[in-house]
């Protein structure tokens, strides 16, 4: 800021016209641009009447102003004093307000006498009893016409009104002057307003409140630009003048006064710029610090967040919040902010926080482990009794009221006999200790089933029942039962759901859903943390300085192509996915609709795996580098970071095998169509990405691939190839050899390419497609059956120019592709027809 400051105060202002007060526009005396001997620069006073009634000290102004002009250290003055029309009286006035009011230094003034006789006479005598007098104080010397002026000065330092060349304008000079004068009170102005905003800023007292800090930051910007267009419209303007005088200099180099106005423009233009570089410099440095000083607010607010959540939230979610804000801490690190120091103090307190969070949460698992086995020994017995007492009612018992009432006697003391721990007990367990036992979920489901029959026995006890008109029973159709439990559309297809082995089998069914969601949630909480633990234990470790000696730099300018989109991914996953699941644990109905409703989010994945190719290559180039082993083992990982790197693709096929499972145990049940469609979509994600990065394998395309579409499928056939017209006229189909081509089948093109050899040793084999043939889809056609073999067909391109004979490796692979390109060009007709009646 000092130094921004001293910056401000080197800006001068040349001396202002404005406090001659109007004489210099009178013409009272004036700098023609004229030079004498040694250099010295020309005033001239012409002829003017009231001369004599000058004051002063406003003609002292006007000589300092003329003589501040040429700003040249030493430099020399001639005034020529024209008084041809004047006497001897006022010549001699003249000579006795020079000697007292100029400034500089004098060399000669040269006086043109009067020209009639009289006076010049007057004048002559005069000047030979003063000459002594004058001579004195300065050199004067009187001419008598202007032919002696020239003895002096040379014709072309003369203006054109003592016989010179030397073109001068008065008005002209008073615009040029009014101008650069003007330029040089609005940089100093900019100036000042410059140095009052930077003591705006440099205010140490800062608030405390993160809206205010916002607000003051808006506030701050908003003056920044206001002043910054201020400075854009000053330079402008400054360049501007400078180009008129550029042209002014070209044209006639000998114009000295036009050379030092250049120079003095340039000088301000110069202040300006270096005023502004040096704002530029103080507000970044300010506005970074202002917002850092904003993200260090957030950071100790999502801090204390965390601490006072521990009440409220569960353990796993307050661990999971302190481990973003860690990796939010390393991230403000990485980007050098001012309070490292704090912030790494906070990640190190929220690391013990959750190291002690976790040693509590393995004791109170180890507690509920114990009372999970007693209440098993306690309740396994009387579970056992109430599914068989549930399995053996009778619904003809359950026509009557007293029937209901009856079965509701033998319900409620199965459920006094029941051990007293194990309706407290039970849902203490189920809540915070998240079960995989077969018999635990035994106990949950006789529960659920004695609540539900429970409610139906009361509705039948509390209903009255209206006196049944018997009728003689049709012994060809199966009695149906007047309970609501039982109702007629149902038949006895309803009732057998009440016998032993139906009950049975329905609580198996129930088991193996709820284990397929505990493996969906748990496998997901897993993923989540090891995506964290290659987040914080890799990629912000790389601005760890205790780790700078064994990273290589091009490592660290390269991790986004290393790690690629991961951040993104994890944060879908940790804040979105992973508590969509959790609250479908007890509604599994709802996991489909979940999946289908994060279907676009899913898309992250297709960029992750395109760059998962150049992942490799960078990984296989430091595979051996020091920094990952050195990572690797405070992670006590037992795989490298490759495998790790895997993770993401690996989550993705076992969504398809999860999902599969749950519409295994759930048919017919409420959910399953959205499980379906589900499904569907992660096998088209699949598909997708599998496509995807088969594409980016392709070289020698020279167009935009962009161009052509979304890739709709792929895949490798034998094609032979009969060209009909044209130089390269032939007969592949004679060819007893095929050709192997990589076909790529976009919405506007179909590529055929050739599969090379792959690169590199074992698993780390890449292939790559070499570009042959492009065939727009607006100029295809399609056979869809070859004699001869019913793996083939054809693709015939520009009305049969090019025929294209296709043999997939199955009837399936045919079908598939050839329902693809049936739809392709069905759309494009439908297009057209359109367009046609358009």
């Amino acid at each position: 800021l000092r130094f921004f400051f001293n910056l401000l105060a080197e800006v001068t202002v040349p001396v202002s016209m404005k406090e001659v007060g109007g004489y210099i526009e009178k013409q009272v005396a004036y700098l023609s641009g004229g030079r004498g001997e040694d250099s010295s620069v020309i005033i001239t006073l012409p002829e003017c009447s009231a001369f004599s009634d000058i004051p002063e000290e406003a003609l002292a102004k006007v000589f300092t102003y003329l003589t501040l002009i040429p700003r040249q250290p030493g430099v020399k003055f001639i005034i020529i004093l024209d008084r041809r029309l004047d006497t001897w009286a006022s010549i001699k006035t003249a000579l006795a307000r020079i000697a007292a009011s100029f400034p500089g230094n004098l060399h000669l003034v040269l006086v043109l006498r009067p020209t009639s006789f009289f006076h010049r006479t007057v004048t002559d005598i005069g000047f030979r009893f003063s000459q002594e007098d004058f001579m004195l104080t300065m050199p004067v010397v009187m001419l008598s016409s202007v032919t002696d002026l020239l003895r002096y000065i040379d014709e072309n330092q003369l203006t054109s009104e003592f016989g010179g060349t030397l073109d001068y304008c008065h008005s002209d000079w008073i615009v040029l002057r009014t101008a650069i004068e003007s330029f040089a009170v609005t940089v100093k102005d900019i100036a000042q307003m410059l140095q009052g905003f930077g003591t705006e800023l440099a205010e140490p007292e800062l608030p405390e409140e993160a809206k205010t800090i916002e607000c003051l930051l808006e506030v701050h910007t908003d003056k920044y630009r206001k002043l910054k267009d201020a400075i854009r419209s000053v330079s402008k303007e400054g360049r501007h003048l400078l180009s008129s005088l550029e042209t002014t200099v070209k044209e006639d180099d000998s114009l000295w006064d036009v050379k030092l106005d250049w120079e003095t423009v340039q000088r301000l233009l110069a202040q300006l710029r270096d005023m502004e570089s040096a704002f530029d410099g103080f507000f970044e440095k300010h506005h970074l610090k202002l917002h850092q000083y904003l993200q260090l607010l957030r950071y100790e607010q999502s801090f204390q967040e965390v601490r006072m959540s521990s009440t409220c939230l569960s353990m796993f979610e307050v661990t999971a919040r302190a481990q973003i804000i860690i990796l939010h801490g390393h991230q403000l690190s990485a980007g050098h902010h001012y309070a490292m120091a704090l912030i790494m103090q906070r990640c190190n307190e929220l690391r013990h926080y959750c190291d002690t969070l976790t040693a509590a949460l393995k004791t109170k698992h180890t507690r509920l482990l114990q009372t999970h086995q007693m209440l098993l020994c306690l309740g396994q017995t009387w579970c056992d009794d109430a599914a068989y007492l549930l399995a053996n009612q009778l619904v003809d018992k359950f026509q009557s009221k007293e029937g209901a009432q009856a079965a509701l006697r033998d319900i409620e003391k199965l459920l006094e006999g029941a051990p007293s721990m194990l309706s407290s007990g039970l849902d203490i367990v189920t809540a915070e200790y998240e079960a995989r036992n077969y018999d635990l979920i035994q106990h949950a489901a006789v529960q659920q089933m004695i609540q539900n029959r429970q409610a139906c026995l009361r509705k039948l006890a509390d209903k009255h029942v209206r006196p049944v008109q018997l009728v003689a029973p049709r012994p060809e159709n199966t009695p149906r039962s007047k309970s609501p439990l039982f109702s007629p559309k149902h038949g006895t297809a309803q009732a057998h759901r009440y016998k032993p082995a139906y009950f049975k089998r329905r609580i198996v069914i129930e088991i193996e859903n709820f284990h397929v969601m505990r493996e969906l949630i748990e496998t997901e909480r897993i993923y989540v943390e090891e995506l964290l633990s290659v987040l914080l234990g890799y990629r912000a470790e790389m601005d760890n300085p205790a780790l700078s000696g064994v990273l290589p730099p091009i490592l660290r300018s390269k991790r986004d192509i290393l790690f690629g989109n991961m951040p993104e991914i994890y944060n879908f996953h940790s804040r979105v996915f992973l508590q969509d699941l959790e609250g479908c644990l007890e509604a599994p109905e709802g996991v489909g609709a979940c999946f289908l409703e994060r279907k676009e989010s899913f898309q992250m994945y297709e960029s992750y795996c395109q760059n998962k190719l150049r992942s490799e290559a960078l990984w296989r180039q430091f595979s051996d580098c020091g920094f990952f082993l050195e990572c690797q083992k405070k992670l006590e990982h037992k795989l490298g970071l490759d495998s790790y790197l895997l993770k993401p693709i690996q989550r993705l096929t076992k969504y398809q095998l999860l999902l599969k499972e749950l519409i295994k145990y759930s048919t017919d049940c409420e959910g399953t169509s959205e499980l379906q469609g589900a499904l569907a979509a992660m096998l088209d994600l699949l598909k997708s990405v599998n496509d995807s990065m088969h594409q980016i394998a392709i070289t020698g395309y020279e167009g935009d691939i962009c161009e052509l579409g979304r890739v709709l499928m792929q895949g490798s056939f034998s094609v032979w190839i009969s060209h009909k017209k044209g130089p390269t006229r032939m007969k592949e189909m004679a060819r007893f050899k095929p050709m192997q081509r990589h076909l790529f089948l976009y919405e506007r093109a179909l590529l055929l390419c050739k599969r090379r050899e792959e690169h590199g040793d074992g698993c780390d084999k890449t292939p790559s497609y070499s570009f042959k043939h492009c065939l727009k889809m607006t100029a295809v056609g399609i056979t869809e059956n070859v004699k001869g073999d019913v793996k083939k067909f054809e693709i015939w391109y520009s009305g049969r120019e090019e025929v294209y004979v296709v043999q997939a490796p199955t009837v399936e692979v045919k079908m598939a592709w050839l329902n693809e390109l049936r739809r392709i060009l069905t759309n494009q007709q439908k297009l057209l027809r359109g367009l046609r009646a358009t």
